[in-house]
């Protein structure tokens, strides 16, 4: 009988101790937010991106986004700048950044004269009415900027914009 006694013990205690990490893990879970370790805002992104040097507003670099967005989860977003691609004067890189996302970085290109041209496109993630911001760096150092204006909708409807929990609808 001693034997039993000893090993139903010895389960529970072994059940004991492999469920406890798991439950003290998931409540530390819970307290961290989830954000990636390379996440940044806009400012630090933009500081990354051009060493600290500020960007100057250009016409040749041309953002195309739609300005009213029907849905933030795919953002189509093109890219084009007017700019040689030649060796020795080129575009070296495309960034797409976002004001408001919890993490600014949306898109990073990086181009060669081999490529011919300097245009790039792609969908991004938007969490909200927001700018769209391309900065485009040349191979002499200079960065070249746009921006544009994005509203996100719900379903497509601009005044569906806010969910009151009371009345449990959109207002």
């Amino acid at each position: 009988m001693q034997r039993r006694e000893f090993l139903r013990g010895a389960a529970v205690t072994g059940a004991a101790l492999a469920v406890s990490p798991s439950i003290s893990m998931a409540a530390e879970a819970k307290k961290v937010k989830r954000r990636s370790e390379f996440a940044m805002d806009f400012a630090t992104a933009q500081n990354a991106i051009t060493n600290g040097k500020k960007a100057v507003m250009s016409d040749k670099v041309e953002l195309k986004v739609p300005e009213i967005a029907e849905n933030g989860k795919v953002v189509p977003v093109k890219v084009t700048v007017n700019h040689p691609m030649e060796n020795g004067n080129y575009i070296k890189s495309i960034n797409v950044l976002t004001t408001k996302n919890g993490n600014a970085r949306s898109a990073n290109v990086f181009l060669t004269p081999a490529n011919g041209e300097a245009y790039f496109s792609t969908r991004i993630k938007l969490g909200g009415t927001q700018e769209v911001v391309a900065i485009a760096e040349t191979s002499k150092g200079e960065y070249l900027m746009a921006k544009k204006s994005v509203k996100v909708t719900i379903g497509g409807c601009g005044w569906l914009n806010h969910f009151d929990k009371k009345q449990k609808r959109y207002t």
